[in-house]
């Protein structure tokens, strides 16, 4: 099987060593590696081709800058409007909630084991994205906060099947409708995330676990990764679909209009219920 392309991907920094440890890097520091359209389809990719790699033993996942992911980039959601990939689907956000569901089922089918190197704060898709790596290393100050209700939207993008699982559903029904943030120091504390390490120690520390890792029996790690993801996939099987979809209607209500207004112009939103 040949080698996938990496050279094709412009929102993410992908480089690999011979030591089996690819890092990635989400590469949009000035949006706060905010995931536009395109850089959305990349992700959706990245795992297939990563599953796909067998040079890859490991995979480290971090953000450019100050910031892990800020989430989707909320100044380009008005444009919910046009299909991904160019499609000429009737119903844009139908193709949404699809790619949605593709981005977050490829990255749960990964057998690599996948370390997230949460550098800076992750919010919204950022949160999910880091949440669904295998193992979590977080800055000590960094902020982490599943945002959605915050724009008038549904948490729908892995949020209603990860948050649960850790923290249980009472905890994660409260950060989620609040949209409340933590910081990297009190995720650990709640068992949320395995590291909570200064900013200067989060990709050391993720390197060190990646190595031993990648130094370990191949088969035997991958094949308990698919064990437990396997209940993981259990209640995605569960909850996405319906979060997604739930999602997508909350996109098109005034509530969401209100919520990006209030965004880009940094106030607090009126929410109607409409």
């Amino acid at each position: 099987m040949s080698e996938p392309d990496y050279s094709r991907y412009e929102f993410l920094d992908i480089v690999k060593e011979p030591n089996g440890v690819t890092t990635v890097t989400m590469n949009r520091p000035e949006k706060l590696n905010a995931v536009s359209k395109e850089g959305h389809e990349e992700l959706r990719d990245l795992w297939l081709d990563l599953g796909n790699d067998y040079d890859t033993d490991v995979v480290i996942l971090t953000g450019a800058g100050r910031a892990f992911c800020a989430g989707g980039d909320v100044n380009n959601m008005g444009a919910a409007a046009e299909p991904f990939g160019g499609g000429r689907a009737k119903e844009p956000l139908a193709v949404m909630g699809a790619e949605a569901r593709r981005l977050v089922s490829h990255m749960l089918d990964v057998e690599q084991p996948i370390i997230a190197a949460v550098n800076g704060d992750a919010f919204g898709l950022g949160a999910s994205l880091a949440l669904l790596c295998d193992i979590v290393v977080i800055a000590e100050d960094a902020r982490i906060a599943d945002t959605h209700v915050n724009v008038g939207l549904v948490a729908g993008d892995g949020g209603a099947v990860i948050w649960p699982l850790l923290l249980g559903p009472h905890r994660a029904k409260e950060y989620l409708m609040r949209g409340s943030r933590l910081t990297g120091r009190e995720a650990a504390d709640l068992g949320m995330v395995n590291y909570a390490v200064p900013k200067d120690e989060v990709l050391p520390k993720a390197r060190e676990l990646a190595l031993e890792l990648a130094a370990g029996a191949p088969l035997a790690i991958r094949w308990t990764k698919y064990a437990v993801n396997k209940w993981i996939k259990d209640v995605y099987q569960q909850v996405f679909d319906v979060s997604i979809a739930l999602e997508m209607v909350s996109m098109r209500s005034e509530d969401h209009e209100e919520g990006r207004a209030a965004f880009k112009e940094r106030r607090r939103a009126e929410f109607k219920g409409r």
